[in-house]
């Protein structure tokens, strides 16, 4: 009788999850994170979410939002899904891929890193030793204020195991979405990689490698958050985690990186991760860069790799990230099911 009992309540999760909204429209909503004090600042959140209403353009900055802006959103969505960016990024950067994902479902929350956006660099310039244990927090308290506010709490599909939740992050954001999966920090490691290895990753040695006291003097605690059922890692920085920390990772995590990325060169990060990792899913994309996983800004934006806007000669941006958004819904849809 248990194991008939089992299998009809599995049967009947399978059925919910089915049947909740696959919506053609999606609506779009900033959110605030208020502060909780001088060392955890307020955080702006852009939400993407399926909605009846009708979908429409919007530029915001260089970069463009289809969406019913504060539209009605779904009275249940399939699960929540947080979004990290890079170094000194936005929560608007990833819009496609959040449109895409809320079309089949999913509350998308795309958070601003409060000292690590476009506009402000402090947590790296001043507290160079919190920038990889803020980061990860800061999802933490996107999810805390989701997941308390009346307004979302009872639309998040949730099963046995409690809410579904996934998260998603691009470059440093994909350190951000593994670190809360489980995988640990070791400042060592990326200082023996930028003194032995660094001539071949320079753009990471630069950046945030050996030459920058990012992070404490010896590994840190694990920032894992249980709540995250599904990750995703976008072109990551890889090289700090630990091997042993990366085998312990338990839930689904598929990683997808640029084959000539130049800032975080694939065979020290994203193919570090996918050898450590247990049934991590690489996804290697031919002809593509670092950016090639953010929208398109309108105007040319300058890095440490060239601009954002760049891409390889014959490399379709737009073409592969509608292809992507569809196949990120798929892995989550499977791993949150």
């Amino acid at each position: 009788m248990k194991a008939a009992a089992r299998f009809c309540l599995v049967s009947l999760s399978f059925l919910i999850f089915a049947a909740l909204p696959l919506a053609a429209q999606v609506g779009w909503s900033s959110y605030e994170v208020p502060a909780k004090d001088e060392g955890a600042p307020a955080i702006t959140v852009a939400l993407t979410y399926p909605s009846p209403s009708p979908a429409r353009d919007i530029p915001m900055g260089p970069f463009k939002v289809h969406a019913a802006i504060k539209g009605e959103p779904e009275p249940t969505v399939k699960g929540l899904i947080v979004v990290s960016h890079g170094l000194a990024g936005s929560e608007l950067a990833h819009g496609r891929l959040a449109e895409a994902l809320a079309a089949r479902g999913y509350l998308v929350a795309a958070l601003r890193h409060p000292g690590d956006n476009w506009m402000d660099s402090s947590l790296l310039n001043k507290t160079p030793e919190r920038y990889f244990s803020e980061r990860p927090r800061q999802v933490g308290r996107v999810i805390d204020a989701l997941m308390a506010d009346p307004a979302w709490k009872d639309r998040i599909a949730r099963d046995a195991k409690g809410p579904r939740i996934g998260a998603l992050g691009h470059s440093a954001g994909g350190y951000t979405v593994l670190a809360l999966a489980g995988g640990i920090a070791d400042p060592a490691q990326s200082k023996r990689h930028c003194r032995e290895e660094g001539k071949d990753d320079p753009l990471y040695c630069r950046t945030v490698g050996s030459e920058r006291p990012t992070v404490p003097p010896q590994a840190g605690p694990s920032l894992k958050d249980d709540r995250i059922r599904a990750v995703v890692a976008l072109a990551p920085l890889g090289v700090l985690f630990t091997a042993e920390s990366l085998a312990t990772v338990q839930i689904p995590v598929a990683i997808h990186a640029g084959a000539k990325d130049r800032w975080l060169v694939p065979r020290f990060h994203a193919m570090w991760i996918a050898k450590n990792l247990p049934g991590a899913e690489l996804h290697l994309v031919p002809n593509a860069w670092h950016f090639a996983f953010m929208d398109t800004p309108s105007i040319p934006i300058q890095t440490p790799d060239g601009d954002i806007a760049a891409d390889p000669p014959g490399f379709d941006r737009a073409a592969y990230l509608k292809k992507l958004g569809p196949e990120l819904a798929d892995f989550f849809d499977k791993a949150l099911k």
